[in-house]
């Protein structure tokens, strides 16, 4: 198997949909399908149940994620490993959130220009890590949201959203100006899997423990909310299907967009890092 043709099934696993994957992995969709295709003939099995509405991962295809999640973390560490013993000057960016993030934009142009002979890596990251893979070495700078645990961390703040509660648009509540999370005590929230950085589950849980489906993609939360009426957190501002609205809520604390590194990191490119996405976000 080609770890090529391994990220082409984790961004459809993770969408439940070839034209998000494509569009996420910058492709058109004939090409990723045929793939796809490929790499079922390749196992022997079917790892989708294709439909109208969009794909389910097939028994088979749900082992075949955490294998292929996995095997692309080593690969990434195998990279970087040999990249540091090469003497090349490289960066890998931990990526959480809206890639749309005009913060975001700013800082990648501030950082190219600052820094144009570096190769700068981007490794994107489900809702389930906000370090991005920080502590296990799979990049050298995180730039995510908190709250999270910050042992052995240096967490610079570079932005406060205030946030709102996503409702699907026909929702009661919808209209309303601002809601309490105490309002939507009696609703189903989407939750992260067990296991997920227990400060970062709080917070977007509002503070106490919800029953609702399990997510690990903001493309799943927000099918949540239009599939199953669910309800979640959202930092106010993001762009969002006309399906669904967004209510602000006047209890929870902002949502702080933070850049990361490992504590005591001598990498000068890293305190660069820091000091320019500083700049680029306070514009």
């Amino acid at each position: 198997m080609e770890l090529r043709t391994l990220r082409y099934f984790v961004a459809v696993a993770e969408e439940l949909h070839f034209g998000r994957a494509a569009t996420r992995l910058h492709m058109s969709q004939p090409p990723l399908s045929r793939a796809i295709k490929r790499l079922e003939a390749e196992v022997g099995a079917l790892l989708f149940a294709r439909s109208p509405t969009g794909v389910t991962l097939t028994p088979v295809g749900s082992v075949l994620l955490d294998e292929a999640r996995a095997l692309l973390d080593h690969a990434e560490r195998v990279r970087v490993r040999v990249g540091a013993a090469a003497g090349v000057a490289t960066v890998t960016i931990g990526i959480l959130g809206d890639g749309t993030d005009p913060g975001a934009a700013r800082l990648a142009a501030a950082f190219r220009r600052s820094r144009p002979g570096v190769d700068i890596r981007i490794r994107e990251t489900d809702l389930t890590d906000p370090t991005c893979g920080l502590r296990v070495g799979l990049v050298d700078v995180a730039l995510t949201r908190a709250p999270f645990d910050e042992t052995a961390l240096t967490v610079r703040t570079l932005r406060a959203d205030p946030v709102g509660v996503v409702l699907r648009a026909d929702d009661p509540l919808a209209g309303r100006d601002g809601l309490r999370s105490a309002e939507l005590d009696d609703r189903r929230w989407f939750r992260f899997p067990q296991g997920t950085d227990p400060r970062w589950q709080s917070y977007w849980h509002g503070g106490r423990p919800r029953e609702g489906p399990v997510v690990r993609t903001v493309q799943e939360c927000l099918q949540a909310v239009l599939w199953n009426g669910t309800v979640g957190l959202a930092p106010l501002g993001h762009n969002l299907p006309a399906e669904l609205a967004v209510v602000p809520l006047t209890d929870i604390p902002p949502s702080r967009v933070v850049a990361a590194w490992n504590e005591g990191d001598t990498n000068p490119l890293i305190r660069s890092f820091g000091e320019i996405a500083t700049a680029a976000y306070g514009r």
